[in-house]
């Protein structure tokens, strides 16, 4: 099967229908924006619309009555929602309507299915013109001899579109005679709005019949009639994305793309084998029909008296006939489910000695059932399963045989007063009864498209209530109050059909329920939830878990797939305790990518049968998938059975939570059933903040000055009078230490977040959690993970966040000890039983099993040894705060030879936290037992500290290099010298070689000539004597704009500085050997050194910078900013975040850009004189060249600077403590309130405007 091919066709066509659909509604005046009245021209039967062209569009007889109708459907719909929702609602509906015609007719047509065995669509010849139009009257179609006259001439007038339509609803309501589920009579609203071509190669027919390989539909070749479900699932493709990417509760308009997952059929051959087919075949063991079932599982291997309670239930399958077995789908979408069984229940039917003309028609009375809660799926549904009844009986199609799949309705319409004209001739005791309980089911199918088949509905007696409707009597009168009895009837029996059906009980449900949370659904819903399904009510999956075990029989089979959270999650803990009363006979647990329409590790899923009965000691088999990344690798394991794995359900409740680890072995159980972490941890969910952009900074972000690193309590925390401390916030796959990247806002004990939080909350108390462990010692760690658990030291003085959980040592409990045993592989191994969905919570943190032991001395010592190297290498890179100096400054004269002891530095280090966690991982192996289980050995991808990378480690070389011409870092001091505060009170300001006092006045009478000399900072200060302060062996920026060119136009551009650099820390005599070095890792374009790295500054700094500052799922956060004047690198500075002041745009606009707009001007006079006097061409056209470029980058300048001039007039102030989303786009906003671009990336940095 093509599905690239179904896909495309699908995705494209429902969007091509509902593009004509739309247009043809705007031809009668009715569109998005409204209903249009007809034109005052109309009369009689006769209406006519403006379509803004010369002639007005008219439509007359029928087509005014179906027009009448549709505003109708609309207006009612608008009665739910707002009018253009509705609008779009039923040009949806519309449009759907016509693809699943088309869908089934073709199927027909290519498997010959069609009453008249004539071709519809397409022809057997290959023609473009469809057979039916070829020869229109050998269909046995019904015609007037009106319409056979019409035919007759249009095909004389070669208007084929136009027979095409004629013939084609007639074929349409033809098969409402076969087929009334799916063909309902046209003459309605949809047959005014149906727009098809077979001439259009643009058009949908056309595309059907050439997108998709007609072998696709032929069963006879390779086809399948899961071929509908799988258009339907491609054609809710960007429904569903729409749904899924709102905000908002999903409505019940959207539930049914959301919810459709076509399931694998593998998957459906394994549910259904093994739950129906069971059945049959443990009654029946001498049928042979389970050597044909690719996907049975034969029973796991039982204890004696296991056996003899098995063989009681066995007695009762083994009395079944085939008519006996009924099984449902409730939520059978396009019915891939119902079809498969159909093929199984064929096989126990010719076992049992049916023929297959008799088994069909027994099948579909006796046998199978269906619910949805979509009509359309219904639709495709119902077809389906005819189909497949078609293939095994041609007189099938007769309009006489019942399917029992059902759409869910409503029955808010029902007209209740009704009531009273039915039950004639019944007696009082019989028709009360019966007017009550249809009373009963009506009140509990009120609203049901928002519930679906989970409504509990009773099991009233529905022979009375059929007897009751079909017992209509008003009297012969027809009065205002009896209008639309009939209709009224038709209703009910609908409705009683549909309520047993979700009333009776069934000797197997087998479904692929929705997976859907119930956050996202309407309060409603929640409400119905938490009253009648308390225990699974977090998921509709869930919810369908529990339902579909009340649907079954005692000892019946209950088979579904699911997500396979519900196994592990203590959100689930009740539903599993309950599940755990029934047998798992078997499992094939998938894990992520089951699904082809599925990547990632989002959806994981599991299959499973149980049977409803509880036999102690029984031991159910479990095939275990995850490791296939693949549906096909999956299904290909599954059939090796080389990961079936035998257990007992009772071992489950060894376990806290009783998680369904069935892989588990009987010593992990005992362990388990032992002591456990909770002993000697006390592990803590930390706070929500409620409002992260307010309360949260990536601490580069924030005035140094003002965070507290150094609270111990909160006492402490509080007489600091900081603002802002340490946040552990979870963070990347990173153990011992590090991902300390965040400082949160509880300035004098939190009292801005307590009041907020109080004002939204009532209470703070509940979102932020744990106070009294806020500042203590612990251990971090990323509750939800996408792959193994990390865990991290947190000194002292931090917060915790409540997705950054922490665990806090009881008693005397090291914190080492308890840290090297979390990150060791025996940990994560019993978390892969408690946690295998990815969720570390605090609970199953505490159920680790624990054993204290006699090596804690060797343990600690590892565990220290395995914090301090990593913390050396977090501390290696400027995002941390306790980064002291780059590590390629070393006491040599070249940047090669620095990076080659780092280079060794890091190997070292790397393998030595290699050791160490290799010979933790031994010693707890040997602690727990777990030799045959598991190897010491750690790969080198799970090592988390940093091996050298040349490029990485030159670009962030560079990157402290800019740091140092800024004067956040220093040459001659370690650490971060200066973020935020008074710059003078850091550096010492000078005038010449006059040091300034705090007014920029020479201190002790100053020097002679100083109004002409240049500021510059060329020391420290650090103490109150200028004279003593440190010298500085590299000065930074004085005025904090460092400006870069593409060429060498300003003695002070970043290259030059950088050069300077270079030869202040490495001596000037290597200069150019450190730049070719530098310029070689960089690997930019550029014919020398200096230019490549010139490039690299024009080009790929900033990029890099906003790499290195920022934080996954909270954005970019630069502290050095581009001020950018566009494609053209006209001009281009960076400016120090915490050096910036209101001054900081004039001095950029006037002492920069106006600058290189003087530089421009001249180089294009010289440019254009060597033109005008050189003979050379070649270097006449270079200059002709570079002229141009040169004029595009002035003229980017001159449009720069009129935006740059606003800012700068409007003086603006930032406050570091807003951040630097908030104060990019702050700097941009002039005092008018307008917007000037005019730092790079804006779009992606700033916080988004308030509307």
């Amino acid at each position: 099967m093509n599905k690239t091919a179904i896909k495309n066709f699908a995705i494209w066509a429902r969007n091509k229908l509902i593009a004509d659909v739309s247009y043809d509604a705007r031809l009668i005046g009715i569109t998005e924006d409204g209903i249009a009245k007809p034109l005052p021209q109309s009369f009689g039967d006769t209406q006519f619309f403006d379509i803004g062209t010369a002639e007005p569009y008219s439509i007359s007889g029928e087509a005014v009555r179906q027009r009448n109708k549709l505003v109708e459907v609309i207006q009612q719909k608008e009665k739910d929602t707002d009018y253009k929702t509705a609008y779009q609602y039923v040009i949806e509906e519309v449009a759907y309507t016509w693809f699943n015609r088309l869908i089934a007719i073709r199927f027909m047509e290519v498997n010959d299915y069609l009453p008249s065995h004539i071709r519809v669509l397409s022809s057997e010849s290959g023609k473009l013109e469809p057979d039916l139009v070829t020869t229109p009257f050998d269909a046995e179609l019904p015609f007037t001899a009106e319409e056979e006259a019409q035919i007759f001439q249009l095909k004389q007038d070669n208007k084929l579109d136009e027979v095409f339509r004629i013939l084609f609803l007639k074929q349409c309501n033809a098969l409402n005679e076969i087929l009334p589920a799916l063909f309902e009579k046209t003459k309605n609203y949809t047959e005014l709005l149906l727009s098809l071509s077979i001439i259009d190669q643009d058009g949908v027919v056309y595309h059907l019949i050439h997108d998709i390989p007609e072998d696709d539909f032929n069963i006879e070749r390779g086809g399948q009639v899961e071929i509908i479900g799988w258009l339907y699932q491609y054609y809710n493709t960007e429904p569903k994305a729409v749904a899924f990417a709102k905000n908002g509760k999903i409505t019940k308009e959207e539930i049914p793309a959301v919810t459709q997952l076509f399931t694998p059929d593998w998957i459906v051959r394994y549910m259904v084998e093994n739950s129906l087919g069971r059945l049959w075949v443990e009654g029946h063991p001498d049928c042979g029909l389970k050597e044909n079932w690719k996907y049975y599982l034969e029973e796991a291997q039982q204890e004696p008296e296991v056996q003899a309670k098995l063989s009681e239930i066995r007695k009762e399958y083994a009395a079944l006939n085939p008519e006996d077995i009924k099984l449902i789908d409730p939520c059978m979408g396009s019915g891939h489910i119902l079809v498969y069984a159909f093929d199984v229940l064929m096989q126990i039917y010719e076992s049992a000695g049916y023929s297959q003309r008799d088994a069909a028609k027994s099948i579909l009375e006796n046998n199978i059932y269906g619910l949805d809660i979509d009509d359309r799926a219904y639709q495709l549904a119902y077809f389906a399963v005819m189909m497949k009844a078609r293939q095994y009986n041609r007189r099938i199609l007769n309009g006489e045989n019942t399917c029992h799949v059902y759409a869910i309705q409503e029955s808010n319409s029902i007209n209740r007063a009704h009531l009273k004209y039915f039950g004639a001739g019944m007696d009082d005791i019989e028709k009360n009864a019966a007017k009550m309980q249809l009373e009963g089911l009506l009140d509990t199918l009120t609203d049901a498209k928002e519930y679906g088949s989970i409504l509990n509905v009773e099991s009233y007696n529905w022979e009375l209530l059929r007897r009751f409707v079909a017992a209509e009597d008003t009297d012969g009168q027809i009065s205002m109050d009896s209008v639309g009895v009939e209709d009224t009837a038709e209703q009910l029996n609908r409705l009683i059909d549909i309520g047993e059906t979700m009333a009776r009980k069934y000797w197997v449900t087998c479904t692929n329920p929705p997976y859907a949370g119930t956050s996202k659904l309407d309060k409603r819903v929640n409400a119905f939830l938490k009253d009648n399904y308390v225990d699974s009510k977090a998921d509709l999956y869930a919810v369908f878990i529990e339902h579909c075990k009340e649907m079954i029989v005692a000892n019946g089979f209950q088979a579904m797939i699911t997500q396979h959270s519900w196994m592990f999650l203590a959100t689930f803990e009740k539903l599993r305790k309950k599940m755990l009363q029934m047998d798992i006979v078997n499992m094939a647990h998938l894990g992520a990518r089951a699904f082809e329409e599925i990547g990632g590790e989002v959806v994981q899923t599991v299959a499973f049968v149980q049977r409803e009965s509880y036999v102690p000691e029984y031991n159910g088999s479990y095939c275990r998938l995850i490791s296939a990344t693949t549906p096909k690798g999956k299904e290909e394991l599954f059939i090796k059975k080389d990961t079936l794995y035998t257990a007992n359900q009772a071992d489950f409740k060894n376990i806290a939570g009783s998680p369904i680890a069935y892989w588990t072995s009987s010593h992990v159980f005992k362990l388990f059933s032992e002591d456990c972490l909770r002993s000697h941890i006390d592990a803590r969910n930390g706070m929500s903040t409620t409002d992260n952009n307010r309360f949260l900074r990536f601490w580069p972000e924030c005035s140094f000055e003002k965070i507290g690193f150094s609270s111990k309590s909160a006492e402490q925390a509080k007489v600091s009078q900081k603002k802002w401390f340490p946040y552990n916030k979870g963070g990347e796959f990173r153990r011992w230490y590090g991902n300390n990247s965040y400082v949160v806002n509880w300035f004098n004990d939190g009292e801005e977040m307590k009041k907020c939080v109080t004002e939204n909350y009532g209470s703070y108390s509940k979102e932020l959690r744990s106070e009294d462990k806020y500042f203590a010692e612990g251990i971090s760690w990323s509750a939800l993970s996408s792959g193994n658990i990390s865990m991290r030291y947190s000194e002292p003085g931090y917060i915790f966040d409540s997705k950054g959980s922490k665990a806090f040592m009881r008693d005397e409990t090291n914190v080492f000890l308890i840290l090297s045993y979390l990150n060791s592989c025996v940990a994560q191994h019993f978390l892969g039983i408690l946690s295998p969905t990815l969720d570390y919570n605090n609970g199953n943190i505490e159920k680790l099993p624990y054993i204290s032991t006699k090596n804690d001395d060797v343990i600690i010592d590892l565990g220290i040894d395995a914090e301090e190297q990593s913390k050396a290498d977090w501390d290696s890179f400027e995002v941390s705060w306790d980064f002291k100096k780059h590590p390629l400054l070393r006491n040599v004269s070249t940047i090669y030879e620095a990076f080659t002891l780092w280079q060794s530095e890091c190997e070292d280090r790397f393998n030595q936290l290699k050791t160490n966690e290799e010979e933790l991982n031994r010693i707890f192996i040997d602690i727990y037992g777990l030799q045959d289980e598991l190897t010491p050995e750690v790969e080198d991808k799970d090592v988390t500290v940093r091996k050298a990378d040349l490029q990485r480690d030159i670009k962030s070389l560079l990157s402290y290099a800019v740091g140092c011409m800024f004067g956040r870092y220093s040459l001659d001091k370690p650490g971060l010298i200066f973020a935020g505060g008074n710059f003078d009170s850091v550096y010492w300001k000078y005038k010449g070689q006059a040091a300034l006092d705090e007014n920029d006045s020479p201190i002790e009478g100053g020097y002679a000539g100083i109004s002409l000399a240049e500021y510059h900072y060329p020391k420290f200060h650090d103490t109150d004597d200028w004279e003593t302060a440190t010298w500085l062996s590299y000065e930074p920026d004085v005025d904090n704009v460092i400006p870069i060119t593409d060429e060498e136009y300003l003695d002070d551009d970043i290259v030059s500085r950088l050069c300077a650099w270079l030869k202040a820390v490495y001596g000037a005599d290597t200069l150019e050997e450190n730049l070719d070095y530098i310029a070689k890792a960089l690997g930019n374009k550029g014919s020398t050194s200096r230019e490549i790295i010139r490039n690299y500054f024009l080009n790929d700094f900033f990029r890099d910078h906003c790499q290195t500052y920022s934080v996954t799922g909270s954005g970019k956060r630069p502290i050095y900013w581009l001020f950018d004047s566009g494609k053209q690198n006209g001009f281009k500075a960076l400016v120090y975040l915490h050096r910036y002041t209101p001054d900081t745009i004039g001095n950029l606009r006037i002492d920069y850009l106006h600058k290189m707009q003087r530089v421009y001007e001249s180089e294009i006079n010289r440019m254009q004189d060597m033109m005008d006097h050189s003979e050379n061409a070649r270097e006449v056209a270079t200059a002709g060249k570079r002229k141009d470029k040169l004029a595009k980058q002035l003229k980017e300048c001159r449009e720069y600077d009129e935006k740059i001039s606003h800012l700068a007039l409007s003086r603006i102030e930032l406050d570091l403590d807003d951040g630097v989303k908030v104060n990019y786009r702050k700097l941009q906003t002039a005092q008018d309130g307008k917007f000037y671009e005019v730092l790079a990336d804006s779009k992606n940095i700033m916080v988004k405007e308030k509307k």
